[in-house]
């Protein structure tokens, strides 16, 4: 009988018996440091795309005024505390609004940034118009897009009156993820 074909068999088996060599260690070391890495990177990326899902509402209603401080067929000016202030917040947590009455009970409260790149619109009476000084965007009376680079309308809040007394609901500024189509 030829015994050469059971050599390499016996080296073979000679080798899954001895303990790891340094190639085969640094081998698993490499797989075990990519692998943290990558729960390192992937775990706070996986965090923060489901966290718009899970994310709590931060929405509430807050008191804007009285209804007879907003004429009606009129656009003011108000502001209101951010519920969602922190200590440091100082007068940033002042937040700015436009509230025009249509009439009676009616309105329309916008967010002042312009849905351009968030520059504060300012409302001329005389033009019945809301101007964005940054790049010349302009919108109707009604908030509607009129003029220049903003893509959309002015943002809305819902609003609510009760008792006299309008309500708006923030906490979180209106954006296209909040706005009812």
């Amino acid at each position: 009988m030829n015994e050469e074909p059971n050599k390499p068999c016996e080296k073979s088996c000679a080798r899954e018996g001895k303990k790891t060599n340094r190639r085969d260690f640094l081998l698993a070391a490499g797989f075990g440091l990519n692998a943290i890495a990558a729960a390192a990177i992937g775990i706070p990326l996986i965090g923060y795309v489901l966290s718009a899902f899970f994310k709590p509402s931060r929405l509430e209603w807050i008191k804007l005024g009285p209804v007879r401080d907003f004429p009606e067929g009129k656009t003011r000016f108000a502001s209101y505390e951010n519920p969602v202030r922190r200590e440091w917040d100082g007068e940033t947590a002042q937040i700015p609004c436009w509230v025009r009455r249509i009439k009676g009970n009616e309105f329309q409260v916008f967010a002042i940034n312009c849905t351009h790149l968030g520059c504060p619109v300012r409302w001329f009476e005389e033009s019945k118009l809301f101007m964005c000084p940054c790049h010349g965007g302009a919108f109707y009376e009604d908030g509607g897009h009129a003029a220049g680079p903003p893509p959309r309308g002015l943002y809305t809040y819902e609003f609510k009156v009760e008792n006299g007394v309008l309500f708006i609901k923030g906490g979180d500024l209106p954006n296209l993820s909040n706005q009812k189509i």
